[in-house]
């Protein structure tokens, strides 16, 4: 980064990504959810990269802040100020009707509203809180090899002991490339099915706002404050991100499959 002073490092990175997140946001999987049993089996995959999600802020969370006891004040006040602003809304938004609930729980709300099944998400769930491993709840789950695959590198990725390469991939692999993802979508879904997918629209047009407009300005200045610096972590940084958005196109790639 040294070549780039007078620049934005987050320019930077952006510029370098711009490929694979282009690849990411053109993929055929969204128009290939033709009727809603294809919308069906499209959240019935997605529904685990939703959850992983919460695993990597709640990754970042313990990582940036102090989550055990007794507290001790760590890391920057302004970066634990950052991600316990992120959490709060992905753990405990409000409904449509004005209720708290996770984003995760919003998703399956919208899935049993529409018919999808949502029993291997909840063995899934049911397997973790018995003490089984991700691994071992993802077979438990009979979750599909193209989301074990996604969720396996996500707590690879969450185990790296590396906050700033899980910042980057929540910020660039999620929060940044969510919006322009599902933009589309929502406005093709309310056209074609009006009144049948409210919560799952309600969703998606959420995700869209707080991303877009909140979380991602949020969590670049995250990825600002633990690379610094560092060369080493902004080289760091954009491969976790490609190799996220990478995976990413895969999960896609085996939700098209399964169509």
């Amino acid at each position: 980064m040294s070549t780039q002073t007078q620049t934005d490092p987050i320019t930077t990175l952006q510029a370098a990504l711009a490929p694979a997140r282009a690849q990411l946001v053109a993929h055929g999987v969204y128009q290939s959810l033709h009727s809603l049993a294809d919308l069906r089996t499209f959240m019935e995959h997605h529904v685990f990269a939703v959850w992983d999600f919460m695993s990597l802020l709640k990754a970042l969370q313990r990582e940036l802040t102090c989550v055990e006891l007794p507290w001790v004040p760590r890391g920057n006040p302004a970066t634990r100020r950052l991600i316990n602003d992120i959490v709060l809304e992905e753990e405990t938004d409000l409904d449509p009707e004005g209720r708290p609930t996770s984003h995760f729980e919003l998703y399956l709300r919208a899935m049993r509203e529409c018919g999808a099944d949502t029993a291997p998400v909840e063995r899934l769930l049911a397997a973790l809180a018995e003490g089984a491993s991700v691994a071992e709840a993802l077979a438990a789950a009979g979750a599909p090899a193209s989301v074990r695959e996604f969720v396996l590198g996500t707590f690879q990725l969450i185990n790296s002991g590396q906050p700033h390469a899980v910042a980057a991939a929540f910020t660039f692999g999620r929060e940044d490339v969510i919006p322009d993802m599902f933009r589309h979508l929502v406005h093709d879904l309310r056209q074609r099915f009006p009144g049948q997918l409210d919560t799952f629209t309600y969703y998606l047009d959420r995700h869209i706002q707080l991303d877009e407009e909140v979380h991602t300005p949020l969590a670049q200045q995250m990825v600002r404050d633990l690379c610094a610096d560092s060369e080493r972590r902004w080289a760091e940084a954009e491969a976790t991100s490609v190799t996220c958005m990478s995976a990413r196109v895969a999960l896609w790639d085996g939700i098209r499959a399964a169509l």
